[in-house]
């Protein structure tokens, strides 16, 4: 799936946000939209001595990104901002010797966070971000050579949040966006034991944001 796909198909994501903040006074609200990719590290399926090759790779994905941040707190050299990060992936890749894990997983990642700017009346605005939420693995129906997964095709997790970026204002009220966030997640269900109970998702990706 294209860049370009994500881009629209996320904006699903970022209407609905924009419509419920239109009320809120000028200046103190911004929505962002980026695409990038999404890294997740090898594991090793653990107590498997008759395999030459226990590890299991994972693809790096297209992904989307979508936020609505609102102002709380001005302060002399920048300002704290409670911000709704959504992000997600559709289809990352697995692959392992042997014919045991989901073909792909999904995933999407909700996680209400506090955002802080600094030089927030600047051009140029760096950021650090931290929160947690939700989030949800969409596991493949069937195995990476073919057959029924036997596993479960969902899976629920508690999700925290780190990020840092960078926001440049080139027009009035729109501007470019870089970021780079960990969504440290529970495991999806890859019906082996890695010897992880949860996983980083990290996410980098670049794109634009509206103040409003």
């Amino acid at each position: 799936m294209s860049v370009k796909r994500l881009l629209g198909l996320s904006l699903g994501l970022v209407m609905p946000i924009v419509l419920l903040a239109s009320s809120a006074r000028a200046q103190v609200n911004d929505v962002g939209l980026t695409a990038g990719v999404t890294f997740v590290s090898t594991q090793t399926i653990q107590n498997d001595p008759s395999s030459p090759n226990p590890n299991i790779h994972f693809g790096n994905e297209e992904s989307v990104a979508a936020n609505y941040s609102r102002l709380l707190k001005q302060f002399k050299f920048g300002g704290l901002r409670a911000e709704l990060p959504v992000a997600m992936y559709f289809r990352m890749d697995l692959n392992t010797f042997q014919n045991v894990i989901p073909a792909d997983i999904g995933a999407l990642f909700i996680t209400p966070s506090a955002r802080l700017n600094f030089f927030a009346n600047d051009s140029v605005t760096p950021w650090v971000s931290a929160g947690g939420g939700y989030g949800r693995f969409r596991e493949a129906p069937s195995l990476i050579f073919g057959g029924p997964n036997p596993g479960p095709h969902g899976t629920n997790t508690g999700v925290v949040q780190f990020g840092a970026g960078l926001d440049v204002w080139f027009w009035q009220r729109w501007g470019f966006r870089a970021e780079g966030r960990d969504f440290y997640s529970g495991a999806p269900a890859l019906n082996v034991d890695t010897g992880r109970s949860r996983q980083h998702n990290y996410y980098v990706g670049v794109g634009f944001i509206h103040r409003f």
